[in-house]
Protein backbone atom coordinates (compact mmCIF):
# COMPACT_ATOMS: atom_id res chain seq x y z
CA UNK A 1 0.00 0.00 0.00
CA UNK A 2 1.48 3.18 -1.33
CA UNK A 3 1.50 6.49 1.48
CA UNK A 4 -1.79 7.93 -0.25
CA UNK A 5 -3.47 4.92 0.40
CA UNK A 6 -2.47 4.71 3.81
CA UNK A 7 -3.77 8.87 4.45
CA UNK A 8 -6.74 7.79 2.88
CA UNK A 9 -7.74 4.88 5.50
CA UNK A 10 -6.31 7.51 8.33
CA UNK A 11 -8.36 10.39 7.10
CA UNK A 12 -12.02 8.24 6.46
CA UNK A 13 -11.18 6.75 9.81
CA UNK A 14 -10.65 10.11 11.59
CA UNK A 15 -13.72 11.12 10.11
CA UNK A 16 -15.75 8.17 11.13
CA UNK A 17 -14.98 8.99 14.96
CA UNK A 18 -15.82 13.16 14.27
CA UNK A 19 -19.51 11.73 12.94
CA UNK A 20 -19.74 9.22 16.18
CA UNK A 21 -18.58 12.07 18.50
CA UNK A 22 -21.20 14.51 16.99
CA UNK A 23 -23.92 11.65 17.13
CA UNK A 24 -22.71 10.94 20.69
CA UNK A 25 -23.29 14.78 21.70
CA UNK A 26 -26.76 14.83 19.15
CA UNK A 27 -28.07 12.09 21.55
CA UNK A 28 -26.89 13.83 25.03
CA UNK A 29 -28.61 16.46 23.78
CA UNK A 30 -32.18 14.64 22.97
CA UNK A 31 -31.92 13.26 26.22
CA UNK A 32 -31.13 16.10 27.65
CA UNK A 33 -34.16 17.94 26.42
CA UNK A 34 -36.39 15.16 26.63
CA UNK A 35 -35.63 15.52 30.48
CA UNK A 36 -36.06 18.48 30.89
CA UNK A 37 -39.47 18.38 28.89
CA UNK A 38 -40.00 16.02 31.33
CA UNK A 39 -39.45 17.68 34.14
CA UNK A 40 -41.13 20.75 32.78
CA UNK A 41 -44.47 18.91 31.70
CA UNK A 42 -44.52 16.54 34.92
CA UNK A 43 -44.23 19.08 37.91
CA UNK A 44 -47.31 19.58 39.78
CA UNK A 45 -46.38 23.41 39.99
CA UNK A 46 -47.32 25.54 37.49
CA UNK A 47 -44.56 26.46 34.97
CA UNK A 48 -43.90 28.62 31.69
CA UNK A 49 -41.43 30.05 29.63
CA UNK A 50 -41.53 33.33 28.17
CA UNK A 51 -39.41 35.77 25.61
CA UNK A 52 -38.04 38.42 27.48
CA UNK A 53 -38.31 40.84 24.99
CA UNK A 54 -41.94 40.68 24.06
CA UNK A 55 -42.98 39.02 27.46
CA UNK A 56 -44.60 36.53 25.01
CA UNK A 57 -45.57 32.40 26.35
CA UNK A 58 -43.01 30.37 24.51
CA UNK A 59 -43.93 26.71 26.67
CA UNK A 60 -46.68 26.11 29.38
CA UNK A 61 -47.02 22.53 31.46
CA UNK A 62 -50.00 20.76 31.68
CA UNK A 63 -50.03 22.33 35.79
CA UNK A 64 -50.38 25.29 34.43
CA UNK A 65 -53.34 24.62 32.09
CA UNK A 66 -55.07 22.80 34.69
CA UNK A 67 -54.52 25.12 37.61
CA UNK A 68 -55.39 28.48 35.80
CA UNK A 69 -58.16 26.56 33.03
CA UNK A 70 -56.72 28.68 29.98
CA UNK A 71 -55.81 26.27 26.81
CA UNK A 72 -52.16 25.90 25.97
CA UNK A 73 -53.35 27.26 22.96
CA UNK A 74 -54.61 30.32 24.30
CA UNK A 75 -51.65 30.36 26.93
CA UNK A 76 -49.21 30.76 23.66
CA UNK A 77 -51.47 32.90 21.88
CA UNK A 78 -50.60 35.75 24.49
CA UNK A 79 -48.77 37.84 26.81
CA UNK A 80 -47.71 36.67 30.39
CA UNK A 81 -49.00 40.51 31.62
CA UNK A 82 -52.66 39.43 30.56
CA UNK A 83 -52.40 37.27 33.57
CA UNK A 84 -51.87 40.27 35.57
CA UNK A 85 -54.18 42.65 37.47
CA UNK A 86 -53.96 45.77 34.83
CA UNK A 87 -52.76 48.03 37.85
CA UNK A 88 -49.60 45.63 38.16
CA UNK A 89 -48.59 45.74 34.40
CA UNK A 90 -46.40 48.26 34.29
CA UNK A 91 -44.07 47.30 37.67
CA UNK A 92 -44.52 43.80 36.43
CA UNK A 93 -43.23 44.40 32.63
CA UNK A 94 -39.60 46.34 34.33
CA UNK A 95 -39.70 43.26 36.94
CA UNK A 96 -39.30 40.18 34.33
CA UNK A 97 -37.25 42.52 32.09
CA UNK A 98 -34.43 42.87 34.01
CA UNK A 99 -33.76 39.58 35.76
CA UNK A 100 -30.91 37.73 35.22
CA UNK A 101 -29.85 34.37 36.59
CA UNK A 102 -32.28 33.20 39.02
CA UNK A 103 -34.09 34.88 41.26
CA UNK A 104 -36.92 35.56 43.45
CA UNK A 105 -40.13 37.87 41.94
CA UNK A 106 -42.22 38.29 45.18
CA UNK A 107 -45.63 37.53 45.45
CA UNK A 108 -48.52 38.57 42.91
CA UNK A 109 -52.13 38.48 42.02
CA UNK A 110 -52.96 36.73 38.91
CA UNK A 111 -56.42 36.03 37.79
CA UNK A 112 -57.66 32.64 36.42
CA UNK A 113 -59.66 31.87 33.35
CA UNK A 114 -62.71 32.36 35.63
CA UNK A 115 -61.79 35.60 36.43
CA UNK A 116 -60.69 34.13 40.27
CA UNK A 117 -57.64 36.20 41.74
CA UNK A 118 -54.94 34.18 43.06
CA UNK A 119 -52.42 35.03 45.22
CA UNK A 120 -48.92 33.63 44.23
CA UNK A 121 -44.96 33.75 44.64
CA UNK A 122 -43.01 33.25 41.56
CA UNK A 123 -39.42 32.10 41.41
CA UNK A 124 -37.61 32.56 37.88
CA UNK A 125 -34.51 31.36 36.23
CA UNK A 126 -32.97 33.23 32.88
CA UNK A 127 -32.56 30.25 30.14
CA UNK A 128 -31.65 29.98 25.98
CA UNK A 129 -34.82 28.58 24.24
CA UNK A 130 -35.48 28.27 21.00
CA UNK A 131 -32.33 30.88 20.19
CA UNK A 132 -33.90 33.20 22.10
CA UNK A 133 -32.94 34.72 25.66
CA UNK A 134 -36.51 33.24 28.03
CA UNK A 135 -37.74 33.80 31.30
CA UNK A 136 -38.47 29.88 33.23
CA UNK A 137 -40.89 30.60 35.83
CA UNK A 138 -41.73 28.94 38.91
CA UNK A 139 -45.59 29.44 40.37
CA UNK A 140 -46.40 28.69 43.78
CA UNK A 141 -50.24 29.27 44.46
CA UNK A 142 -50.24 30.72 48.35
CA UNK A 143 -53.72 31.87 47.84
CA UNK A 144 -55.06 29.25 50.34
CA UNK A 145 -52.22 29.92 53.15
CA UNK A 146 -53.13 34.11 52.45
CA UNK A 147 -56.53 32.93 53.60
CA UNK A 148 -55.72 30.94 56.55
CA UNK A 149 -53.29 33.96 57.44
CA UNK A 150 -55.93 36.54 57.51
CA UNK A 151 -58.36 34.05 59.12
CA UNK A 152 -56.06 33.89 62.28
CA UNK A 153 -55.33 37.15 62.21
CA UNK A 154 -59.24 37.95 62.52
CA UNK A 155 -59.70 35.22 65.19
CA UNK A 156 -56.69 37.04 66.94
CA UNK A 157 -58.56 40.41 66.68
CA UNK A 158 -61.91 39.25 67.77
CA UNK A 159 -60.58 37.42 70.86
CA UNK A 160 -58.30 40.60 71.96
CA UNK A 161 -62.02 42.91 71.39
CA UNK A 162 -63.45 40.01 73.53
CA UNK A 163 -60.53 40.00 75.75
CA UNK A 164 -60.86 44.06 76.10
CA UNK A 165 -64.76 44.40 76.61
CA UNK A 166 -64.49 41.52 79.04
CA UNK A 167 -62.55 43.36 81.40
CA UNK A 168 -64.00 46.57 80.81
CA UNK A 169 -67.43 44.58 81.48
CA UNK A 170 -65.80 43.70 84.92
CA UNK A 171 -65.03 47.22 85.88
CA UNK A 172 -68.62 48.29 85.07
CA UNK A 173 -70.09 45.82 87.37
CA UNK A 174 -68.27 46.52 89.98
CA UNK A 175 -68.73 50.43 89.63
CA UNK A 176 -72.51 49.37 89.08
CA UNK A 177 -72.36 47.22 91.91
CA UNK A 178 -71.30 50.12 94.71
CA UNK A 179 -73.48 52.93 93.18
CA UNK A 180 -76.44 50.45 93.37
CA UNK A 181 -76.00 50.78 97.51
CA UNK A 182 -75.91 54.21 97.19
CA UNK A 183 -78.64 54.83 94.93
CA UNK A 184 -80.51 52.16 97.25
CA UNK A 185 -79.90 54.39 100.03
CA UNK A 186 -80.73 58.03 98.28
CA UNK A 187 -84.07 56.58 96.66
CA UNK A 188 -85.64 54.77 99.43
CA UNK A 189 -84.60 57.84 101.79
CA UNK A 190 -86.28 60.60 99.26
CA UNK A 191 -89.12 58.43 98.87
CA UNK A 192 -90.01 57.77 102.74
CA UNK A 193 -89.41 61.65 102.91
CA UNK A 194 -91.91 62.25 100.50
CA UNK A 195 -94.81 59.98 102.34
CA UNK A 196 -94.57 62.11 105.39
CA UNK A 197 -94.68 65.62 103.66
CA UNK A 198 -97.65 67.62 102.69
CA UNK A 199 -98.73 67.70 99.48
CA UNK A 200 -98.11 72.09 99.80
CA UNK A 201 -94.59 71.17 101.48
CA UNK A 202 -92.15 73.37 99.61
CA UNK A 203 -89.13 70.72 99.70
CA UNK A 204 -91.32 68.21 98.32
CA UNK A 205 -90.36 69.34 94.91
CA UNK A 206 -86.69 69.15 95.89
CA UNK A 207 -86.97 65.68 96.76
CA UNK A 208 -89.31 64.55 93.47
CA UNK A 209 -86.32 66.00 91.44
CA UNK A 210 -83.82 63.61 93.75
CA UNK A 211 -86.15 60.93 92.92
CA UNK A 212 -85.81 61.64 88.94
CA UNK A 213 -82.33 61.78 89.05
CA UNK A 214 -82.39 59.07 90.97
CA UNK A 215 -84.10 56.55 88.70
CA UNK A 216 -81.99 58.15 86.03
CA UNK A 217 -78.81 57.10 87.58
CA UNK A 218 -80.13 53.76 88.10
CA UNK A 219 -81.15 53.35 84.93
CA UNK A 220 -77.43 54.11 83.80
CA UNK A 221 -76.34 51.44 86.31
CA UNK A 222 -78.69 48.77 84.92
CA UNK A 223 -77.25 49.13 81.33
CA UNK A 224 -73.67 49.23 83.11
CA UNK A 225 -74.82 45.47 84.54
CA UNK A 226 -76.10 44.53 81.17
CA UNK A 227 -73.00 45.06 79.60
CA UNK A 228 -71.01 43.38 82.22
CA UNK A 229 -73.15 40.32 81.76
CA UNK A 230 -73.80 41.04 85.84
CA UNK A 231 -77.95 41.15 85.73
CA UNK A 232 -80.93 39.21 86.29
CA UNK A 233 -82.55 37.34 83.56
CA UNK A 234 -85.93 35.68 83.44
CA UNK A 235 -85.38 33.52 80.40
CA UNK A 236 -88.68 32.51 78.16
CA UNK A 237 -88.94 30.50 75.00
CA UNK A 238 -90.04 33.28 72.79
CA UNK A 239 -90.91 33.55 69.37
CA UNK A 240 -89.00 36.28 67.39
CA UNK A 241 -91.24 37.47 64.90
CA UNK A 242 -94.10 37.69 67.68
CA UNK A 243 -91.78 39.88 69.34
CA UNK A 244 -91.36 41.86 66.33
CA UNK A 245 -94.93 42.31 65.35
CA UNK A 246 -96.05 43.21 68.82
CA UNK A 247 -93.28 45.97 68.80
CA UNK A 248 -93.82 47.23 65.32
CA UNK A 249 -96.26 50.17 65.86
CA UNK A 250 -94.17 51.56 69.31
CA UNK A 251 -91.22 51.11 66.76
CA UNK A 252 -93.17 52.97 64.02
CA UNK A 253 -93.64 56.02 66.55
CA UNK A 254 -90.47 55.83 67.71
CA UNK A 255 -88.20 56.48 64.62
CA UNK A 256 -90.53 58.96 63.16
CA UNK A 257 -92.22 59.88 60.22
CA UNK A 258 -89.16 60.18 57.86
CA UNK A 259 -88.19 56.40 58.66
CA UNK A 260 -89.80 53.59 56.66
CA UNK A 261 -89.82 50.44 59.10
CA UNK A 262 -89.29 47.35 56.56
CA UNK A 263 -89.80 43.82 58.61
CA UNK A 264 -89.14 40.32 56.89
CA UNK A 265 -89.76 37.76 58.86
CA UNK A 266 -88.68 33.70 57.82
CA UNK A 267 -91.81 31.73 58.26
CA UNK A 268 -91.39 28.88 60.55
CA UNK A 269 -89.52 30.59 62.91
CA UNK A 270 -86.96 28.30 65.60
CA UNK A 271 -87.53 29.55 69.10
CA UNK A 272 -85.09 30.91 71.38
CA UNK A 273 -85.08 31.39 74.86
CA UNK A 274 -84.13 34.46 76.18
CA UNK A 275 -85.84 36.83 78.28
CA UNK A 276 -88.64 39.12 76.95
CA UNK A 277 -87.71 42.04 78.45
CA UNK A 278 -84.25 42.30 77.61
CA UNK A 279 -84.76 41.37 73.97
CA UNK A 280 -87.55 44.46 73.71
CA UNK A 281 -84.61 46.09 74.99
CA UNK A 282 -82.10 44.88 72.33
CA UNK A 283 -84.82 45.75 69.39
CA UNK A 284 -85.24 49.44 70.48
CA UNK A 285 -81.65 50.07 70.65
CA UNK A 286 -81.29 49.03 67.93
CA UNK A 287 -83.22 50.35 66.00
CA UNK A 288 -83.22 53.87 67.36
CA UNK A 289 -79.29 53.13 67.08
CA UNK A 290 -80.43 52.94 63.14
CA UNK A 291 -82.30 55.88 63.34
CA UNK A 292 -80.05 57.93 64.05
CA UNK A 293 -77.68 56.94 61.68
CA UNK A 294 -79.99 58.46 59.10
CA UNK A 295 -80.75 61.98 60.21
CA UNK A 296 -82.22 62.68 56.53
CA UNK A 297 -84.50 60.01 57.06
CA UNK A 298 -84.15 56.20 55.27
CA UNK A 299 -85.58 52.67 55.55
CA UNK A 300 -84.81 50.27 58.68
CA UNK A 301 -85.15 46.79 58.06
CA UNK A 302 -85.78 44.32 60.84
CA UNK A 303 -85.13 40.89 59.50
CA UNK A 304 -85.42 37.18 60.85
CA UNK A 305 -83.85 33.75 59.85
CA UNK A 306 -83.06 30.31 61.13
CA UNK A 307 -79.04 29.88 60.77
CA UNK A 308 -76.70 27.24 61.36
CA UNK A 309 -72.98 27.52 62.17
CA UNK A 310 -70.37 24.72 61.58
CA UNK A 311 -67.03 24.33 62.56
CA UNK A 312 -65.33 26.20 60.15
CA UNK A 313 -67.46 29.51 60.67
CA UNK A 314 -66.85 29.53 64.72
CA UNK A 315 -63.16 29.01 64.31
CA UNK A 316 -63.32 32.46 61.68
CA UNK A 317 -65.94 34.04 64.52
CA UNK A 318 -64.56 33.98 67.83
CA UNK A 319 -65.88 33.47 70.63
CA UNK A 320 -69.32 31.56 68.25
CA UNK A 321 -70.19 28.08 69.68
CA UNK A 322 -71.12 25.66 66.16
CA UNK A 323 -74.77 24.83 66.39
CA UNK A 324 -78.10 26.27 65.32
CA UNK A 325 -79.43 30.08 65.98
CA UNK A 326 -82.08 32.32 64.97
CA UNK A 327 -80.82 35.91 63.61
CA UNK A 328 -82.82 39.22 64.42
CA UNK A 329 -81.51 41.52 62.25
CA UNK A 330 -81.87 45.39 61.93
CA UNK A 331 -80.07 47.18 59.14
CA UNK A 332 -79.86 50.83 57.54
CA UNK A 333 -79.62 52.92 54.69
CA UNK A 334 -77.38 55.30 56.76
CA UNK A 335 -73.93 57.23 57.66
CA UNK A 336 -72.30 53.98 58.37
CA UNK A 337 -69.07 53.85 60.33
CA UNK A 338 -65.76 53.11 59.63
CA UNK A 339 -63.24 50.47 60.69
CA UNK A 340 -62.05 52.36 63.68
CA UNK A 341 -65.51 53.39 64.43
CA UNK A 342 -66.90 49.77 64.35
CA UNK A 343 -64.53 48.31 66.53
CA UNK A 344 -65.26 50.39 69.60
CA UNK A 345 -68.53 50.56 69.05
CA UNK A 346 -70.06 47.72 71.91
CA UNK A 347 -67.73 50.04 74.75
CA UNK A 348 -69.83 51.64 77.50
CA UNK A 349 -70.07 55.19 76.88
CA UNK A 350 -68.24 55.13 73.24
CA UNK A 351 -70.58 57.48 71.19
CA UNK A 352 -70.44 59.23 67.67
CA UNK A 353 -73.11 61.57 68.66
CA UNK A 354 -72.83 64.89 70.07
CA UNK A 355 -72.48 65.79 73.28
CA UNK A 356 -75.33 65.62 75.57
CA UNK A 357 -77.10 63.57 72.75
CA UNK A 358 -76.63 60.22 73.86
CA UNK A 359 -74.79 58.29 76.80
CA UNK A 360 -72.87 55.57 74.38
CA UNK A 361 -74.62 52.49 76.57
CA UNK A 362 -77.29 51.42 73.86
CA UNK A 363 -75.22 48.96 72.19
CA UNK A 364 -73.03 47.84 74.84
CA UNK A 365 -76.22 46.73 76.82
CA UNK A 366 -77.07 45.38 73.60
CA UNK A 367 -73.72 43.43 73.58
CA UNK A 368 -74.17 42.23 77.39
CA UNK A 369 -77.86 40.99 76.89
CA UNK A 370 -77.26 39.04 73.89
CA UNK A 371 -73.63 37.43 75.76
CA UNK A 372 -75.75 36.55 78.74
CA UNK A 373 -78.21 34.87 76.95
CA UNK A 374 -75.66 32.62 75.29
CA UNK A 375 -75.65 34.33 72.13
CA UNK A 376 -73.35 37.22 70.00
CA UNK A 377 -74.32 40.28 67.80
CA UNK A 378 -71.82 41.10 64.82
CA UNK A 379 -72.04 44.57 63.32
CA UNK A 380 -71.25 45.14 59.30
CA UNK A 381 -70.99 48.71 57.83
CA UNK A 382 -69.72 50.74 55.24
CA UNK A 383 -69.21 54.83 54.96
CA UNK A 384 -71.74 56.05 53.09
CA UNK A 385 -73.69 52.67 52.64
CA UNK A 386 -75.38 51.53 55.64
CA UNK A 387 -75.18 49.12 58.50
CA UNK A 388 -76.44 46.13 60.07
CA UNK A 389 -76.51 44.34 63.62
CA UNK A 390 -76.83 40.93 63.44
CA UNK A 391 -78.04 39.43 66.75
CA UNK A 392 -77.66 35.53 66.94
CA UNK A 393 -79.80 33.73 69.58
CA UNK A 394 -79.41 30.25 70.12
CA UNK A 395 -82.43 27.78 68.70
CA UNK A 396 -84.47 25.59 71.17
CA UNK A 397 -87.15 23.16 70.69
CA UNK A 398 -89.12 24.03 73.73
CA UNK A 399 -92.48 25.24 73.05
CA UNK A 400 -93.32 28.64 73.54
CA UNK A 401 -93.91 30.31 76.97
CA UNK A 402 -96.91 32.34 77.97
CA UNK A 403 -96.11 34.61 81.14
CA UNK A 404 -97.71 34.75 84.02
CA UNK A 405 -97.84 37.17 86.68
CA UNK A 406 -98.87 37.26 89.89
CA UNK A 407 -99.77 40.71 91.01
CA UNK A 408 -99.92 41.49 94.76
CA UNK A 409 -101.85 44.50 95.57
CA UNK A 410 -101.43 47.12 97.90
CA UNK A 411 -103.61 46.34 100.81
CA UNK A 412 -101.53 42.64 100.68
CA UNK A 413 -97.99 44.12 101.39
CA UNK A 414 -98.33 44.97 104.66
CA UNK A 415 -97.80 42.31 106.93
CA UNK A 416 -96.88 41.56 110.68
CA UNK A 417 -94.28 38.89 110.27
CA UNK A 418 -90.99 38.80 111.67
CA UNK A 419 -87.68 39.38 109.25
CA UNK A 420 -84.30 39.16 109.91
CA UNK A 421 -82.62 41.57 107.45
CA UNK A 422 -78.99 41.05 106.92
CA UNK A 423 -76.87 43.86 105.20
CA UNK A 424 -73.42 44.92 105.56
CA UNK A 425 -74.00 48.56 104.03
CA UNK A 426 -75.29 50.19 107.15
CA UNK A 427 -77.18 52.60 105.27
CA UNK A 428 -79.03 50.62 103.17
CA UNK A 429 -79.85 48.26 106.38
CA UNK A 430 -81.38 51.42 108.09
CA UNK A 431 -83.43 52.28 104.58
CA UNK A 432 -84.40 48.38 104.65
CA UNK A 433 -85.22 48.64 107.81
CA UNK A 434 -87.52 51.51 108.43
CA UNK A 435 -89.57 50.33 104.68
CA UNK A 436 -90.63 47.13 106.61
CA UNK A 437 -91.40 48.77 110.17
CA UNK A 438 -93.59 50.98 108.46
CA UNK A 439 -95.57 48.42 106.95
CA UNK A 440 -95.83 46.35 109.86
CA UNK A 441 -93.07 44.19 109.79
CA UNK A 442 -91.18 43.09 112.76
CA UNK A 443 -87.22 43.43 111.89
CA UNK A 444 -84.11 41.67 113.40
CA UNK A 445 -81.07 43.20 112.10
CA UNK A 446 -77.69 42.08 111.54
CA UNK A 447 -74.76 43.47 109.64
CA UNK A 448 -72.45 40.42 108.95
CA UNK A 449 -73.26 37.08 108.59
CA UNK A 450 -72.08 35.49 111.89
CA UNK A 451 -73.98 37.86 113.68
CA UNK A 452 -77.18 37.10 111.58
CA UNK A 453 -76.46 33.12 111.92
CA UNK A 454 -76.31 33.92 116.02
CA UNK A 455 -79.70 35.97 115.71
CA UNK A 456 -82.00 33.10 113.61
CA UNK A 457 -80.39 30.47 116.38
CA UNK A 458 -81.63 32.52 119.09
CA UNK A 459 -85.29 33.34 117.28
CA UNK A 460 -85.83 30.42 115.17
CA UNK A 461 -89.06 30.46 116.21
CA UNK A 462 -90.24 33.72 115.71
CA UNK A 463 -88.50 34.18 112.19
CA UNK A 464 -90.57 34.34 108.98
CA UNK A 465 -88.54 35.25 106.61
CA UNK A 466 -84.47 36.05 106.10
CA UNK A 467 -83.73 39.41 103.43
CA UNK A 468 -80.32 38.92 103.09
CA UNK A 469 -77.51 40.97 100.66
CA UNK A 470 -75.75 38.25 98.34
CA UNK A 471 -71.94 39.85 98.66
CA UNK A 472 -70.75 40.32 102.04
CA UNK A 473 -67.49 40.16 103.88
CA UNK A 474 -66.05 36.89 105.10
CA UNK A 475 -69.63 35.05 103.58
CA UNK A 476 -72.28 34.89 101.14
CA UNK A 477 -75.62 35.25 101.48
CA UNK A 478 -75.92 32.15 99.52
CA UNK A 479 -73.68 30.00 102.54
CA UNK A 480 -75.88 31.96 105.33
CA UNK A 481 -79.03 30.55 103.44
CA UNK A 482 -76.99 27.06 103.55
CA UNK A 483 -76.41 27.07 107.13
CA UNK A 484 -79.83 28.13 107.96
CA UNK A 485 -81.53 25.63 105.66
CA UNK A 486 -79.88 22.84 107.83
CA UNK A 487 -81.63 24.44 111.08
CA UNK A 488 -84.82 25.39 109.10
CA UNK A 489 -85.42 23.97 105.42
CA UNK A 490 -88.31 25.49 105.05
CA UNK A 491 -87.61 29.20 105.98
CA UNK A 492 -87.84 31.29 103.05
CA UNK A 493 -85.29 33.84 102.07
CA UNK A 494 -85.56 36.88 99.91
CA UNK A 495 -81.54 37.88 97.97
CA UNK A 496 -80.66 41.07 97.36
CA UNK A 497 -77.73 42.83 95.75
CA UNK A 498 -76.55 45.53 93.13
CA UNK A 499 -74.97 42.67 91.10
CA UNK A 500 -75.51 39.32 90.34
CA UNK A 501 -73.09 36.23 91.49
CA UNK A 502 -72.84 33.23 90.53
CA UNK A 503 -73.54 32.63 94.32
CA UNK A 504 -77.22 33.02 94.01
CA UNK A 505 -78.00 33.06 89.80
CA UNK A 506 -76.18 30.45 87.81
CA UNK A 507 -74.48 33.43 84.39
CA UNK A 508 -77.02 35.53 85.85
CA UNK A 509 -79.77 33.98 85.54
CA UNK A 510 -82.54 33.20 87.88
CA UNK A 511 -83.52 30.01 88.55
CA UNK A 512 -86.97 28.57 89.35
CA UNK A 513 -88.23 29.65 92.79
CA UNK A 514 -85.09 31.97 93.61
CA UNK A 515 -86.29 34.97 94.83
CA UNK A 516 -84.27 37.79 94.21
CA UNK A 517 -84.39 42.24 94.58
CA UNK A 518 -82.06 43.93 92.21
CA UNK A 519 -80.57 47.33 93.84
CA UNK A 520 -81.73 50.15 93.89
CA UNK A 521 -84.98 48.83 95.34
CA UNK A 522 -87.87 51.12 96.26
CA UNK A 523 -90.33 50.71 99.03
CA UNK A 524 -92.89 49.09 96.83
CA UNK A 525 -90.17 46.64 95.30
CA UNK A 526 -89.04 45.71 98.39
CA UNK A 527 -92.44 44.83 100.13
CA UNK A 528 -93.70 42.86 96.71
CA UNK A 529 -90.61 41.07 97.18
CA UNK A 530 -91.66 40.17 100.87
CA UNK A 531 -94.90 39.51 100.45
CA UNK A 532 -94.24 37.23 97.30
CA UNK A 533 -91.91 34.95 99.70
CA UNK A 534 -94.27 34.73 102.28
CA UNK A 535 -97.20 34.12 100.37
CA UNK A 536 -95.31 31.23 98.40
CA UNK A 537 -93.94 28.28 99.23
CA UNK A 538 -90.05 29.28 98.22
CA UNK A 539 -87.18 26.61 98.81
CA UNK A 540 -84.26 28.31 100.62
CA UNK A 541 -81.05 27.53 98.59
CA UNK A 542 -80.87 27.14 94.62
Amino acid sequence: MCLFDIGRVVGVQGSARDITARKREEEALRRSEEQYRSLFESNPQPMWVYDLKSLAFLAVNEAAVRHYGYSRERFLATTVDAIYLHADVPTLRAELRKIDGLCQLGEWLHRKSNGEPINVELAANVIDFANRKAGLVLINDITDNKRAQQALYNSQMQLQQSQKLEAIGQLAGGVAHDFNNLLTAIGGYSDLTLRHLPEDDPLRNNLIEISKATNRAASLTRQLLAFSRKQILEPKVLDLNAVVTDMSSMLCRLIGEDVELVTDLAPELGMVKADPGQVEQILMNLVVNARDAMPQGGTVTIETRDVVFDESYASQHVPVLPGEYTMLAVSDNGTGMDQATQSRVFEPFFTTKPKGKGTGLGLSTVYGIVKQSEGCVWVYSEVGVGTVFKVYLPRVSSPHDINKQKVVSGSELSGDETILLVEDEETVRRMARTILENHGYSVLEAAEVNEAFRLCVENLSTIDLVLTDVIMPGMSGRMLAERIARLSPKLPVVYMSGYTDDAIVRHGILEENIIFLQKPFTPESLIGKVREALSSSVRTTP
